[in-house]
């Protein structure tokens, strides 16, 4: 089994967190294999107070107000980077429109020369979802019209849609991607069987939150059983484990989940200045590469 590929999440906010532009290329020339990034565009006042991460008498953590675009974030990122995979963990599908999605997906991926990796999720915060647009309750049902839109649009032949959430007639949308015939979908999310499901059945690859093997080896042989059952090679669906923060930060913890099967592990960024994330980077790349 190749060595597992070790990226990095970076939640960006208005605090001096560092510029992506910066972060990334240390990361870059460190041999970090991807830089990761989220989003959540507007949460109605008082939301957050649900935020699942959170213990039940914590407030709200403030980044999650103030998080930037993603893909201006990674637009950023790619500029002065060549090599380093540029990740969304996650875009949350059901909030936001299929066609300019897949606009702004094409592009970032024609941009970086294919280095686009798409994260996706169906999001955990209902007044958002449903002021964005979403139908909750549905929402992965929801997100699952919007990845096929996409990917016929990412053609870039005449194609339309009519569907239960989204009807469009004929489209060109161009550039097409340069990862063909599109960039890696992601499906993020904890670990249960419905989620194995989708991810076996039309996911390129699982973005789990979880840093324990035992839960990651039971989400691998899951997703390959459901692969195969639906006449897919379930060789080609990869496994990138999200490491939230404080975890997975010692080559024993990323070398346990690469054994359980993950492709890759991303580690939390902590730091909230750019000197402080810079040396934290160097540190992490002393213990991790």
């Amino acid at each position: 089994m190749s060595s597992p590929g070790i990226g990095i999440f970076q939640i960006l906010s208005d605090l001096p967190s560092g510029d992506p532009a910066v972060v990334a290329k240390r990361a870059e020339e460190l041999g970090f294999d991807s830089y990761w990034t989220a989003e959540h565009p507007a949460m109605p006042e008082g939301s957050a107070d649900d935020y699942p991460a959170k213990g039940p008498d914590e407030p709200a953590p403030e980044y999650l107000y103030k998080m930037p675009d993603p893909f201006l974030a990674l637009a950023r990122a790619s500029a002065t980077t060549r090599r380093i995979g540029l990740g969304t963990g996650i875009c949350l599908v059901p909030e936001r429109n299929p066609i300019h999605t897949a606009k702004e997906v094409a592009s970032l991926d024609h941009f970086s020369g294919g280095r686009f990796l798409f994260g996706i999720g169906a999001g955990w915060n209902e007044a958002e979802c449903t002021v964005l647009g979403g139908d909750f309750p549905h929402r992965w049902t929801q997100t699952k019209e919007a990845i096929h839109a996409m990917k016929a649009l990412w053609t870039g032949e005449p194609v339309e849609h009519h569907g239960r959430y989204y009807d469009f007639p004929p489209l060109i949308s161009r550039p097409r991607p340069v990862q063909q015939p599109h960039p890696p979908v992601y499906l993020g999310s904890i670990a249960n069987p419905r989620v194995y499901r989708r991810v076996g059945t039309w996911g390129d690859g699982w973005l789990p939150l979880s840093t324990d093997p035992a839960e990651i080896a039971e989400g691998a042989v899951e997703i390959a059983k459901f692969a195969a059952e639906a006449g897919r090679d379930p060789s080609a669906i990869h496994i990138t484990v999200l490491a939230p923060g404080g975890l997975c930060r010692t080559r024993t913890g990323v070398d346990e989940l690469h054994k359980a099967g993950a492709h890759r592990v991303v580690v939390y960024l902590e730091s909230e200045t750019e000197d402080a994330v810079l040396a934290e980077l160097e540190t992490l790349a002393g213990d991790l590469l």
